[in-house]
């Protein structure tokens, strides 16, 4: 039983934790609202109308959204409590359970979020966002973090 939990819970949970840290480092961090963004309404041609409005749409998601990150959060610092008690391991199941399904709701309001911005968006608009948006991942995905991940066997 012990070596099922550190062959497979161990390695599942040390992932659920760093992805913890980026999303709590994002959550954290002011989100980047490309439609407030110079550069992005230029390039996309965005009217002062569409930029108020998928302002709206983010400000009137922004409660919700907060709500399940504080819930996620209450659930994770559940798990970790059980993890390091050494629970049973249908309570941890459980619990894990309870956090992924906490994790599944906060990225549906987050995605149905976004789909409500990009509706805004007329179709050229849309295509125009797509390759911006890659090129602004690619450039922040290249820029150090200033959390860095840590190492295998490191404890944070």
């Amino acid at each position: 039983m012990m070596l099922f939990l550190r062959r497979r819970l161990w390695p599942a949970l040390a992932v659920l934790t760093l992805l913890t840290i980026d999303v709590a480092a994002s959550a954290q961090a002011p989100a980047f609202r490309w439609w407030k963004s110079d550069a992005f309404k230029k390039e996309l041609g965005l009217s002062a109308d569409q930029s108020a409005r998928i302002d709206k749409i983010y400000q009137d998601t922004l409660p919700e959204l907060q709500q399940e990150w504080d819930e996620l959060d209450r659930l994770e610092t559940k798990l970790s409590r059980l993890f390091e008690g050494n629970a049973d391991e249908a309570v941890l199941a459980r619990q894990i359970d309870r956090v992924e399904t906490a994790r599944a709701n906060l990225n549906k309001s987050r995605s149905l979020m976004l789909m409500r911005m990009r509706r805004v968006l007329t179709s050229d608009q849309l295509v125009r966002f797509r390759a911006l948006s890659q090129r602004y991942e690619a450039d922040t995905r290249h820029q150090p973090s200033p959390h860095p991940t840590p190492q295998p066997g490191s404890r944070r």
